[in-house]
């Protein structure tokens, strides 16, 4: 018998059609002999619509409180919807909202963007686990919380994918799957590409990037709560069964790798090239790195300024890269020369609250300032932050940003 955590998003609840076959989907499988705990979303646009009946009736004088209370009507409506079909399909049903007292999540009271309070809410998920073990599928509201006085707070735009990835952790599940309105995760937009091709797996590294980075089929905190032990998969509501493959999500395989601070073992040796108008030439960057990759050559990483380019690779590279890379230089138009520099210590700080958390680059960085250690060069993206020190600070530099994880 396994515990599966379906997650059905807005537009797979549309209507009263999809709400139907979302509920036999999940007591087709209750059939099989597993346990399914459903999370389940507004019905679409319904959260927009609340919203803008609200903005024009009350306008500023909204409240945070009085918004996340109006906010989750939409869940409130289709968490009863969603059950009472699956009960009229011949299976006990119960749902669960904020005011029930079975309710698992808890959180701060910051009512637009809580924070989850992690081990209240696995404490508090064992009644989740005794309905379930009396037969009963409980339909649980995504996006909301519960505050410490008993109020209704939300997690946030695409909360109910935080709801189903954190459930699954606490109540141990075998599988977490997403049903939303594609087929799952694509090589790119087949909205801007038509030859986009369906992923059969990712990894959780790769999906929380594309998350952040915009893609719009999975919140990216969500996968703060993907256990390593359980199964993940996003699949299109079409299919109406929840065994449909779909893209799976798999890992991470050796810990947390969420958050994390890493230090590359080896040093890491900068060339510098210069030369005039280079960010207006077009394929430079590809002679550049295309000269190292014929020769096996691993970047470490790269930066681009107005009139120069930094390359990293491995000291052991060093010397052959500068030569192959001197060759580019002499035989172009455009640059003028290169430096090979001294050694230096890489360390990556990733973490997938980069990008919410203002300040962050300025947290890591100024306990190094205050130990006189130089930052050669840094490079950020929405989830990762890898700094370059002198290769004698590396160890000194890799506890301090630790400490600020930490």
């Amino acid at each position: 018998m396994d515990l599966i955590v379906a997650k059905f998003g807005g537009t797979s609840v549309g209507d009263g059609s999809r709400i139907k076959k979302a509920a036999q989907a999940v007591v087709n499988e209750y059939m099989k002999g597993n346990q399914v705990v459903v999370v389940v979303s507004a019905v679409n646009k319904t959260t927009d619509d609340l919203l803008g009946l609200s903005n024009e009736a009350i306008g500023n004088s909204l409240t945070d409180k009085q918004k996340a209370e109006i906010m989750a009507m939409g869940e409130f409506t289709s968490v009863r919807l969603f059950s009472a079909t699956i009960e009229s399909l011949g299976v006990k049903s119960e749902y669960i909202d904020p005011y029930n007292e079975l309710w698992p999540i808890l959180t701060d009271s910051n009512s637009l963007e809580a924070t989850i309070d992690f081990n209240t809410t696995i404490k508090k998920s064992d009644g989740i686990k005794n309905l379930v073990n009396q037969g009963i599928i409980p339909v649980i509201c995504g996006f909301l919380g519960k505050g410490p006085r008993g109020e209704v707070t939300t997690l946030g735009r695409g909360g109910s994918d935080i709801t189903a990835f954190l459930l699954g952790h606490c109540l141990d599940a075998n599988e977490v799957v997403i049903v939303t309105d594609v087929e799952g995760v694509m090589s790119t937009d087949p909205n801007k590409i038509e030859e986009a091709q369906l992923l059969d797996e990712i990894s959780v590294e790769e999906m929380r990037d594309l998350a952040t980075h915009g893609a719009q089929v999975l919140h990216p905190h969500a996968l703060k709560y993907k256990d390593p032990s359980i199964s993940a998969k996003i699949i299109n509501f079409e299919h109406g069964d929840l065994s449909a493959k779909g893209t799976r999500i798999v890992g991470p395989y050796e810990g947390d790798m969420m958050k994390c601070v890493t230090k590359y073992n080896n040093p890491i040796s900068l060339i510098a090239i210069v030369g005039e108008a280079m960010v207006k030439t077009t394929g430079l960057m590809a002679k550049l790195t295309g000269s190292l990759a014929e020769s096996d050559i691993n970047l470490y990483g790269i930066s681009a300024g107005q009139n120069s380019i930094t390359t990293f690779v491995d000291k052991a590279d060093a010397n052959k890269a500068y030569h192959l890379l001197h060759k580019v230089v002499v035989e172009s138009d455009v640059l003028s020369s290169l430096s090979l520099g001294r050694d230096t210590a890489m360390i990556t700080f990733v973490s997938p609250d980069i990008i919410d958390t203002p300040g962050i680059i300025s947290d890591i960085t100024e306990p190094l300032r205050k130990n006189g250690i130089n930052i050669v060069e840094i490079i950020s993206s929405q989830t990762a932050v890898v700094l370059f020190v002198n290769w004698e600070d590396g160890e000194k530099a890799h506890k301090l940003i630790k400490e600020v994880l930490e």
